[in-house]
């Protein structure tokens, strides 16, 4: 299977402090073992960062390619949340959820630090984007996802349960060790076209299928 074939799923939420301990172990105990018995789910990997009052969280889905986004396994258990996953779904904050495919990729090297930069439009040759980002010292890997908005924004019963559902059209992820590399890296004129969410999160959990 080439990059270009490879899906995703991104989920992003606000927790609040009070609700964390809650949220954390049922993502890491029940979701994420969930999601990863569908057919196509591959890995996941779980980031976060903190922020006034709680933290938010970065979940980033391995698929087998896009048509996993909307599956019929994948849906059947979108519109079957379990009593935790129904407790759970209204508190999250800040929603936002997008799956597809990984356009363009320079390197596959996990690291520890991620950031994520949103697009509002798809680049029309994403390749390019990565170029120059991808060359800066300190950078382990970079990759582009689009968003299938058909697939994604399927009404389902747990995404009923929440609150906001946002998405976007693009998000571009760079890896590396070391804050100082990814704030240089995102500075590069490549990231005009950037029009959302500029952030850094730490990875905290994986576990692959």
């Amino acid at each position: 299977m080439s990059d270009a074939e490879e899906g995703f799923l991104v989920v992003l939420s606000d927790v609040k402090a009070e609700q964390d301990e809650d949220y954390l172990a049922w993502l890491t105990t029940e979701h994420v073992h969930e999601r990863l018995g569908i057919p196509g789910f591959l890995a996941v990997r779980i980031f976060m960062r903190p922020i006034e009052g709680g933290r938010q969280y970065f979940i980033w889905y391995e698929l087998r390619n896009a048509d996993v986004v909307d599956s019929a396994a994948y849906l059947d258990r979108l519109n079957s949340p379990t009593p935790w996953s129904r407790r759970i779904m209204p508190i999250l904050g800040n929603f936002g959820r997008a799956g597809g495919t990984v356009k363009a990729r320079r390197r596959k090297e996990p690291a520890g630090l991620i950031m994520a930069i949103g697009f509002d439009a798809a680049p029309s040759r994403p390749e390019n984007l990565l170029e120059g980002v991808a060359a800066a010292s300190g950078i382990r890997s970079v990759h582009f996802l689009e968003t299938d908005r058909k697939k994604t924004e399927l009404r389902t019963n747990e995404r009923d349960l929440r609150t906001s559902d946002n998405t976007f059209a693009g998000l571009l992820l760079l890896e590396s060790d070391d804050r100082e590399s990814l704030h240089v890296a995102s500075a590069t004129a490549a990231l005009a076209e950037a029009s959302g969410i500029i952030r850094i999160y730490q990875q905290i959990f994986s576990l692959r299928g």
